[in-house]
């Protein structure tokens, strides 16, 4: 009898010891009660690979598709792939500030491989929120009409749009500072730009934005769409003497702010033989002599116009024609990734008005250092790159990737303001 209950006494210690090995090795209260357990922390998108999940409004097409074709802007079915319009070849210079629709385009595209940012249905999923209004286009459709009917359509869009974020329970879980806009012209929403201050905008420089409103550390900086032809066969034998013009430029010289400078660069660079400096408007006569012009071209030249940057730098870096930008305020899209003194040259406003000094350096440049700029502008052109479907980084590409990287500093804004009890004191002066 004893022998029996000293071999269950010893298989039970036995047993007690074996539970204890195993209960310490996994928690207890997750695998007996796994409904009090928190739910998983969402790790930071940037320290994964996969592409951005980008959750589109359904907005009706006079938001965006309706204002190129007049026969459905009161369709108030959202665009879909199949009836998504092309973009027209003879926009002129809309054309440049059409990064809007390319990055819609995209989105439609029903096509993972290689994309930077995947359409997802379900908002619950998204790691952002694409707000599908043609702002750029509106202004361009509208605001270039001196009238009041014309200018209310622009100003009543803007109205509409506003009263469907503000019903989003997206938009409201946000603050609006995980969707994404575009204001690549610098009127593009400007009756009511203040109102989406907290949100990802999509602009080409901050020449027309205060302080308090954009900035590089929420906001993306874009490539103008160019409008001049790619130069997709570039390649003499040798390419710094095929190009027989020394410096080359071709637009509208009476512009604001820093861009009256183009005025005082015609006085100076009048009458030198290789150099080419014309006034011009454009036009499809004035963009095919442009591709020309550049094309045959060491440098081109790229003054701030009425904001900081124009269109013209991204014309120069298609052409595989060195830039050389005189604007001191100027921004530039994708720098966190790419050097643009790799294939730019770069003078102060101060320095270029100085007589005969910008043509002195250019002359002195040598001419190894320029074919590897020459070289540079071949690998990085397609960075530039607007096209439907889009191709792997091309600039839809590019400009999801840095949303992207916008959207740490998103979340660490989102989580500081559910938190904070008193107004942000990191704001207040000190």
């Amino acid at each position: 009898m004893y022998v029996k209950v000293a071999i269950c006494l010893t298989f039970a210690i036995l047993l007690l010891i074996s539970c204890s090995i195993y209960v310490g090795t996994i928690d207890a209260k997750s695998y007996f009660f796994p409904l009090l357990q928190p739910p998983p922390l969402r790790l930071s998108l940037c320290a994964t690979d996969r592409p951005l999940r980008v959750y589109m409004y359904d907005l009706p097409r006079k938001f965006n598709a309706g204002m190129m074709d007049r026969g459905t802007s009161q369709v108030a079915a959202p665009a879909t792939v199949e009836n998504f319009p092309p973009w027209p070849k003879t926009s002129g210079l809309k054309r440049q500030h059409s990064v809007e629709y390319w990055l819609m385009a995209s989105l439609l595209y029903d096509e993972e491989e290689g994309s930077e940012a995947i359409r997802v249905s379900d908002p619950e999923m998204a790691d952002a929120f694409f707000v599908p209004f043609f702002s750029s286009l509106s202004f361009n459709k509208h605001g270039h009409v001196k009238t009041d009917a014309e200018a209310d359509a622009d100003r009543q869009l803007q109205v509409e749009l506003l009263e469907f974020l503000r019903q989003s329970k997206y938009y409201q879980r946000s603050g609006g500072r995980d969707h994404v806009i575009p204001m690549t012209h610098p009127n593009a929403f400007r009756f009511l730009r203040q109102e989406l201050n907290a949100s990802i905008l999509i602009v080409v420089d901050f020449g027309r934005y205060p302080r308090n409103m954009s900035s590089l550390s929420k906001d993306v900086v874009a490539p103008y769409v160019h409008v001049v032809d790619s130069f997709t066969d570039d390649d003499p034998v040798d390419p710094y003497e095929s190009r027989t013009t020394l410096l080359f430029f071709r637009g509208n010289t009476v512009r604001k702010d820093e861009g009256k400078i183009r005025v005082k660069l015609a006085n100076m660079l009048a009458g030198i033989d290789d150099v080419h400096y014309e006034n011009s408007v454009g036009t499809p006569k004035s963009f095919k002599m442009s591709t020309k012009g550049m094309r045959l071209s060491k440098f081109c030249l790229h003054p701030a116009g009425d904001t900081p940057s124009s269109c013209r730098l991204f014309d120069a870096i298609v052409s595989h024609c060195v830039p050389v930008i005189v604007s001191d305020k100027i921004e530039l899209p994708y720098e966190d990734e790419i050097d643009y003194t790799e294939f730019s040259i770069f003078f102060s406003m101060k320095e270029a008005l100085e007589p005969g000094y910008l043509i002195d350096q250019l002359r002195r440049f040598p001419k190894d250092r320029w074919i590897n700029m020459w070289m540079r502008l071949k690998n990085v052109s397609h960075h530039y790159e607007f096209q439907y479907p889009p191709k792997k980084e091309d600039a839809v590409n590019m400009l999801w990737r840095q949303v992207k990287h916008k959207l740490p500093g998103v979340r660490l804004a989102v989580h500081r303001s559910r938190r904070l009890k008193v107004p942000d004191w990191w704001r207040q002066k000190r």
